[in-house]
């Protein structure tokens, strides 16, 4: 039987954002850099914390060079990752590699992050992600990947 939530839900339009004042001279003084830890796979992550969707039209290669934290769209084939990664080894490190919950989805992920070991995120991509199906993906992906930091 599903389970009704009767709490108060807020909206953008019940939310306002009062900017406070500030001791920066220009825009260009702002600095978006934030740290975070995460739970799981202990691993860190310093850099501004916006990040490319996983679209197919923006979560592209093109954009990861220029060092955006990208979660690539999961239509690239493991060749194209691997052509990606020899030729730019630096962006590797903003990026997420993207899987829906099929089978060949995990299988290609588990590809793409064995044969690039220097990716550490994984971008799970599903339109109802209260299901019970993903809550069970999350797990499998968490016990086969328990280094990487899932979102």
């Amino acid at each position: 039987m599903p389970h009704i939530d009767n709490d108060v839900k807020l909206d953008f339009k019940d939310v306002l954002l009062r900017p406070k004042r500030s001791t920066l001279k220009s825009r260009s003084e702002v600095d978006l850099t934030r740290s975070f830890s995460f739970r799981n796979s202990k691993q860190t992550y310093s850099g501004v914390p916006i990040i490319a969707a996983n679209m197919d039209t923006v979560g592209t290669f093109e954009m990861a060079k220029f060092s955006l934290f990208t979660a690539v769209h999961k239509h690239y084939s493991l060749v194209q990752w691997q052509e990606f990664a020899g030729q730019n080894p630096d962006c590797l490190e903003h990026l997420a590699a993207s899987s829906g919950t099929g089978s060949s989805d995990f299988e290609q992920l588990e590809q793409i992050l064995e044969a690039i070991p220097q990716v550490k995120y994984i971008c799970l991509d599903v339109a109802n992600g209260y299901s019970e199906h993903f809550v069970e993906f999350v797990k499998d992906v968490r016990k086969r990947f328990p280094q990487h930091t899932i979102m």
